[in-house]
């Protein structure tokens, strides 16, 4: 028997086990909330995480960890903190599935821009630029010496907080990187 349910695409959660399927049910929530308008993709990285944890018997604080690799350069980023030409490819990424592009306040294909910028800095300059457009750039703490984050509707930022909460994952702002 199929754990999804073809009539709407929506996850079929096996109510055997509360835990694990409020747990499902959060993590397919979170995943809905940073693919806007994309069902199929967070079907598709739902799945994705299933089999994740399946292979990884990961507890819960661990989740972040999977959801950021199954979400990586499709729904959410995981660059090395230093790496601020990755960076600014990832969001470019992201942004481009709504048609949106930041304005970097520079060329950042010029070795120059690189320098003269960090992460933290460039964090607040795509949040500032998706603001207008109702999207918030979110981070989330990851593996060691990373920025990991991803975009969410402007209106669903309670709900973003909210699950993050319940899952444990420490979420903050873009504009709020150190």
């Amino acid at each position: 028997m199929s754990r999804f349910d073809d009539d709407d695409a929506t996850p079929d959660f096996d109510d055997g086990d509360e835990v694990e399927s409020t747990l499902e049910q959060q993590v397919w929530q979170w995943l809905l909330l940073i693919n806007p308008g994309d069902e199929e993709l967070a079907l598709q990285q739902f799945a994705a995480y299933r089999e994740a944890v399946a292979d990884a018997e990961a507890e819960q604080d661990e989740v972040i960890l999977s959801l950021s690799r199954v979400i990586d350069w499709q729904s959410g980023f995981q660059v090395e903190a230093e790496d601020t030409r990755t960076l600014v490819q990832a969001i470019d990424e992201l942004t481009a599935r709504w048609n949106l592009s930041v304005d970097w306040e520079g060329e950042p294909d010029d070795d120059e821009f690189h320098e003269s910028t960090d992460a933290p800095a460039l964090l607040a300059i795509a949040y500032d630029s998706l603001a207008p457009y109702g999207y918030t750039l979110w981070l989330w703490e990851a593996e060691s010496g990373t920025y990991a984050g991803g975009i969410s509707l402007s209106r669903d930022v309670e709900p973003m907080r909210e699950l993050a909460t319940r899952l444990g994952i420490e979420l903050r702002l873009g504009s709020e990187a150190s």
